[in-house]
């Protein structure tokens, strides 16, 4: 089977939301099989479990990360029981967002403590496209209202989206899109990379 893993990140209100509703209704739409991830961090804050609930912020990210390990094994493992020849697994961020939540030296020992790389995360995802929080282009659309699980200023939102752009460096496929554009236009460059992607460019 023909499974590729994409990652749609970015900082707090860039659009990964509808992103994700959009890219699997338009790849859905050209007859391809798509599986959606939902964000863990949204999960899990929603559902009362946060970094300022549990004993330490570390705590936090340690259950986040096995989470959302756990959610993409069985996600690849129902993938493959599939009838169908190639499938798309969207994933709302990956595991290496949540270096842009730690310092590096934690992160680092975090994935350590789970027998991981950050050579071994990247490989569990084959692209990886990162949307430009609202805040640095496009303030007049920035909200917290649309997501409970946002708090961030917007200062604070650019320093996040940054420390999550360079939390991906290094992957071998990763490209970014601002807000330079509408944002019609912006989840329309969206669909065009991944579409480049799945064609090989």
């Amino acid at each position: 089977m023909n499974i590729k893993k994409i990652v749609i990140t970015g900082g707090p209100c860039a659009g990964k939301s509808t992103a994700m509703q959009r890219v699997r209704a338009h790849f859905s739409e050209k007859g391809n099989t798509v599986l959606v991830i939902p964000e863990t961090a949204t999960e899990l804050i929603g559902g009362g479990i946060a970094p300022w609930t549990c004993a330490t912020p570390y705590d936090y990210q340690v259950i986040q990360l096995r989470l959302q390990a756990k959610k993409e094994e069985l996600f690849l493992q129902a993938a493959r029981q599939m009838n169908t020849d190639t499938v798309m697994i969207l994933c709302d961020r990956g595991i290496p967002d949540g270096n842009a939540y730690m310092r590096d030296e934690d992160y680092r020992q975090m994935i350590a403590a789970e027998g991981l790389t950050p050579e071994m995360l990247f490989a569990r995802y084959d692209a990886v496209f990162h949307l430009v929080t609202a805040a640095d282009g496009a303030l007049p659309y920035y909200t917290l209202a649309n997501n409970t699980a946002r708090i961030e200023t917007p200062e604070e939102a650019i320093a996040l989206d940054r420390r999550t752009l360079a939390a991906w460096d290094g992957h071998p496929y990763r490209r970014t899109i601002g807000n330079h554009c509408s944002f019609d236009e912006k989840l329309g460059m969206l669909i065009e990379y991944i579409t480049a992607f799945l064609n090989g460019a």
